[in-house]
C-alpha cells in the first residue's frame, strides 16, 4: 500500500569489531547477508546473556521463516531488482577491538550512517572494496570520522584485527554451508574470501 523502499538496511551488531559501520551491498551480497543474519546477542536484549555473543539468525528472523530461507532471498532479490532499491549493512557493534577491548559504535555515528542512506549523500561517496568481506565501504561520509570507516585503522594491534576478521569470515562461511546448492542462485560466491 505504501509503495516499495528505495533502501533496505540490515542492522548488525558486530561484537568482534571488524565490520565497518556501513557497507553498500550488491544484490548478491545483500542476499548473502540476508541469509546469514549476522549479529550479536547482547545483555539487556537476551535473557542470560552477560556479554555479546556472535549469532546468525537467518533473514534476521529465523524463528519466523516457514519456507526455505533461500525462497525469501530470491523474493528480496527480485524486489530489489524490480524497484532499483539499494541494500546496506549497518553495524552498530564495536570498533577498535572486540567487546571488552573496543568501544561500541556511538548512536551519533549510527545515525549519521542511516542519514547518509536516507538523504542520498552516500551516493556521492567514494568506496573501497573490503579485502575480506568483499562489500563496498565508503571512505568518507558526513558526520563520521573517516578512521571509523576503516575498522583496521581503529585497532592498535593490526595483526589481531586480521586474525579476528578471518575468524569472523570463517564463521560466516561455516554458517552458510547449509545454503550451498539451494535456491535459484548460489549465493556462497558473494560471501567472505577466506
Amino acid at each position: 500500500m505504501a509503495g516499495h523502499p528505495e533502501n533496505v538496511i540490515f542492522l548488525s551488531a558486530d561484537a568482534f569489531g571488524v565490520l565497518p559501520p556501513i557497507s553498500k551491498l550488491s544484490s548478491g551480497e545483500a542476499m548473502y547477508h540476508f541469509l546469514s543474519g549476522y549479529t550479536a546477542k547482547v545483555a539487556g536484549t537476551e535473557r542470560g546473556v552477560k556479554e555479546p555473543t556472535a549469532t546468525f539468525s537467518t533473514c534476521f528472523g529465523a524463528a519466523f521463516m516457514t519456507l526455505c530461507p533461500t525462497r525469501y532471498a530470491d523474493l528480496l532479490a527480485e524486489k530489489l531488482e524490480k524497484h532499483g532499491s539499494h541494500a546496506y549493512l549497518v553495524n552498530s557493534g564495536w570498533s577498535g577491538g572486540p567487546y571488552g577491548v573496543g568501544e561500541r559504535m556511538s548512536i551519533k555515528a549510527t545515525r549519521a550512517c542511516i542519514d547518509s542512506i536516507l538523504n542520498g549523500s552516500i551516493h556521492d561517496a567514494t568506496f573501497r572494496k573490503d579485502p575480506v568481506f568483499g562489500f563496498d565501504v565508503p571512505t568518507s561520509l558526513p558526520g563520521i570520522d573517516d578512521a571509523l570507516l576503516d575498522p583496521k585503522s581503529t585497532w592498535s594491534d593490526k595483526d589481531a584485527f586480521d586474525e579476528t576478521a578471518n575468524k569472523l569470515a570463517n564463521m560466516y562461511v561455516d554458517n552458510f554451508k547449509k545454503y550451498e546448492g539451494k535456491g535459484s542462485i548460489d549465493y556462497t560466491k558473494f560471501g567472505p574470501k577466506v
